[in-house]
């Protein structure tokens, strides 16, 4: 097992529970924990590294917001997580042309540390009921779609990353990668 703790915020998804056992069976350290803790009990917890799930609504994130701002470690968000952090940094925000999930491919425009050894197009599982629609200032634009022009994107400080698309289901080819991927970068951090 490896020697880092990665915490995974619940904010009502659908697949939350899936992200945590994909982290257990990549031999992680995870815990699922509630989107209503305080800043300071995520903390107490001593996590590397923080995913915030997806969900259904921004309105049931709890303080998914206040983590970006206020937890200086590698953070991924997944679909709605994506949203909260282009919304945390000035980013927009709008509900998408398609509904419901499908599997979509994605080209990777730069692999960057999240999406190494992925490139230059990969298939993805889904939705698009809301997404990124403007890139926060000082991120870095990772891949697109024909459905969604920002899929992925990184802070170009800190280690904060978020995808449209979900890692952890089978449909995403390249989704192991991805989150041992981002266990690296936790490692690294």
């Amino acid at each position: 097992m490896s020697d880092i703790k990665i915490l995974v915020v619940n904010n009502h998804g659908q697949y939350c529970h899936l992200i945590h056992r994909s982290l257990r069976e990549l031999e992680v350290d995870v815990e699922l924990v509630s989107n209503t803790l305080t800043v300071e009990e995520v903390l107490r917890k001593e996590p590397d590294g923080i995913i915030l799930s997806g969900g259904p609504s921004i309105e049931r994130a709890g303080n998914s917001t206040e983590y970006v701002h206020q937890i200086d470690l590698p953070i991924l968000g997944i679909c709605l997580g994506h949203q909260l952090i282009a919304r945390a940094h000035g980013g927009r925000t709008r509900r998408g042309f398609i509904g419901g999930y499908a599997a979509i491919e994605v080209e990777i425009i730069n692999e960057d540390e999240i999406l190494r050894g992925i490139g230059p197009k990969t298939t993805v599982w889904s939705s698009h009921s809301d997404e990124v629609s403007e890139l926060p200032e000082g991120f870095l634009h990772l891949a697109r779609s024909s459905e969604c022009e920002i899929e992925a994107m990184r802070d170009e400080k800190r280690p904060i990353f978020g995808l449209q698309w979900h890692p952890e289901v089978a449909q995403s080819v390249d989704g192991r990668r991805v989150l041992t991927n981002f266990i690296e970068i936790c490692e690294s951090h």
